[in-house]
């Protein structure tokens, strides 16, 4: 009996289209493939994992950063309360030299003016050298030495030095002539 039997019509020209012996496909270049395939998946799966874990290192330092900014806002806020508080407001105002205002007068729009003003009291106010934060006005301050005492030389010591004060802190005495006209009634 022959091998294949006789084929007609369409089965015979599908027979001829394939080869008329057995052939053996090459397996070396499908190993190969399978190989390079698994090998290149699982250089990829690494390439992966390792971008994952630096991106989880760097969300983890962002974190930490975000952490730290966050409490060095949270200190900036309370100083900045602490400097805008009235106390501490009013208090740095009488080192330099401010006094409470007197009665203010106000003025019309047709230019009359509405009370009588008065000028600011006078108060001996200590200078200090310059102005400190909040932080520092709650703490001690270390005596100053005493005036008969000698410097570091072991000659007399020179008393600290004191600024001018500015023209803006000085407060006119009320004795002085005005140098802007009072408004009259309107006559």
């Amino acid at each position: 009996m022959a091998r294949n039997p006789q084929l007609r019509g369409r089965a015979a020209r599908l027979a001829r289209l394939f080869p008329a012996g057995r052939a053996r496909a090459a397996r070396a270049p499908f190993v190969l493939l399978v190989v390079l395939l698994l090998g290149g998946g699982l250089i990829g799966l690494l390439v992966l994992n390792s971008a994952l874990s630096e991106g989880s290192f760097r969300l983890d330092d962002l974190q930490k950063r975000t952490k730290n900014l966050t409490d060095e806002e949270q200190a900036l806020r309370r100083d900045i309360d602490a400097y805008s508080a009235p106390d501490a407001l009013q208090r740095r105002a009488r080192e330099l030299g401010m006094v409470p205002g007197g009665d203010p007068a106000f003025l019309d729009p047709d230019g009359s003016a509405k009370g009588v003003p008065s000028p600011a009291a006078r108060q001996s106010v200590a200078r200090s050298p310059a102005p400190r934060p909040p932080e520092a006005l709650a703490t001690v301050s270390p005596a100053a030495p005493a005036t008969g005492s000698s410097g570091p030389a072991g000659g007399p010591a020179t008393p600290p030095a004191t600024p001018a004060p500015a023209a803006s802190a000085q407060v006119p005495s009320p004795s002085a002539p005005r140098s802007t006209p009072t408004p009259t009634s309107g006559r």
